[in-house]
């Protein structure tokens, strides 16, 4: 892999500066892409891209910036978009810095010399040249300060072509038709890219394709993402059409619905029967990890429930009882060894008190959990 040190004037860097959804956010001569069309919107505040200006103009460095060399010669902005967009956006006079004596001042107010001085000043940037995998190890790793990266951006980077821009439309802004049909159902916002890193997950998962970067490698030069949507909208109807998004909202959000889906999407399930128990599984008590009801009306584990355990004190009244005998084998244990039970399944109706626990050794009680 190739690093390659450079420094860069303002003036240059403002050349062929353009900021709209159809072109993206470009810079230098039309060879830097600050932003791919529909990618993290700005996010710096008004102080922020003041402080960038100010330091400029009092001739301090500002911190080094990333770009990555694409296939075609040209850059992307790694870790620096902030303070990139906060310079080209002042110098288009879209916006003003603060001054004691002279108050609000653009650009344009500037006295030739206050220009010059801007433009002149350079910028230190590294420009990293190599193949994916390395350059992804290398972005990681100096993503370390600022507005950090997240791990999704710097793959949407490493892996950027005409599928990354596509998915990103879909999947990547505030407001896009993934955000607008699973606000309910993905964590995350779309804007930091968690939309489109867990359907990637979700699909490369479905077809077998491996990791993130796995898939974000095959897919690369497609030219759109119209597979990966299509999935996404498949499982979002199985999800409307077999759940009561209204009434079950509170426990349907960050569920891993791609993986129900493609164990259950091929089956008729009574959702009359499912909604039902979901109502009566909500107030039971006994049920202690409610975003779990949905994964058990499914799959029938239990496991996902967290069903309440039985505390210290019965532990230890039963055990005492038992005079440290397990019930099933009649060894003698100590209380470290074994397991409270519940005689009567919860699936079945018992519950957790002392009247329905025995304690087993561990061995009678995976015994018994494999029946």
């Amino acid at each position: 892999m190739d690093i390659e040190l450079r420094k860069i004037s303002v003036r240059k860097l403002t050349e062929g500066y353009v900021n709209n959804d159809e072109e993206g956010v470009r810079a230098y001569d039309g060879k830097l892409d600050i932003r791919p069309p529909y990618q993290r919107e700005f996010i710096y505040k008004d102080e922020q891209q003041k402080a960038v200006i100010n330091t400029i103009m009092q001739g301090f460095p500002l911190n080094t910036m990333y770009w990555a060399e694409r296939e075609d010669g040209t850059w992307e902005i790694i870790d620096g978009q902030q303070r990139t967009l906060s310079i080209c956006q002042f110098v288009s006079n879209k916006f003003n810095i603060d001054d004691k004596t002279f108050g609000a001042r653009y650009y344009n107010n500037l006295q030739e010399d206050e220009q010059k001085k801007i433009l002149d000043y350079e910028l230190t940037v590294y420009i990293c040249k190599g193949k994916n995998s390395e350059k992804l190890r290398w972005f990681e790793t100096i993503n370390i300060a600022g507005e950090k990266l997240t791990k999704q951006e710097l793959r949407n980077a490493v892996y950027s072509g005409p599928f990354v821009t596509d998915a990103k439309r879909f999947f990547s802004r505030t407001g896009c038709a993934a955000f607008k049909r699973a606000v309910d159902y993905i964590n995350g916002t779309p804007i930091r890219q968690d939309y489109l890193e867990t359907v990637i997950e979700w699909h490369a998962r479905a077809i077998g394709e491996g990791t993130i970067e796995d898939y974000m490698g095959k897919h690369q030069k497609d030219i759109n993402a119209s597979q990966l949507k299509a999935y996404f909208n498949a499982v979002v109807d199985w999800v409307d059409e077999h759940f009561d998004r209204k009434k079950w909202k509170k426990i349907m959000k960050g569920l891993d619905w791609g993986l129900l889906y493609d164990k259950y999407h091929g089956q008729v399930l009574d959702t009359t029967a499912m909604d039902e128990e979901i109502g009566k599984l909500m107030i039971d008590s006994e049920v202690q990890k409610k975003s779990g009801i949905i994964p058990y009306v499914l799959t029938r584990d239990e496991h996902y429930l967290g069903l309440r355990a039985f505390p210290e004190d019965i532990r230890l009244a039963v055990y005492t009882k038992q005079g440290g005998v397990c019930p099933e084998c009649k060894k003698h244990f100590d209380i470290k060894q074994m397991d409270a039970d519940h005689i009567v399944p919860w699936a079945k109706g018992g519950k957790t008190v002392e009247g329905n626990c025995q304690m087993l050794c561990m061995t009678c009680n995976r015994r018994k959990g494999k029946k």
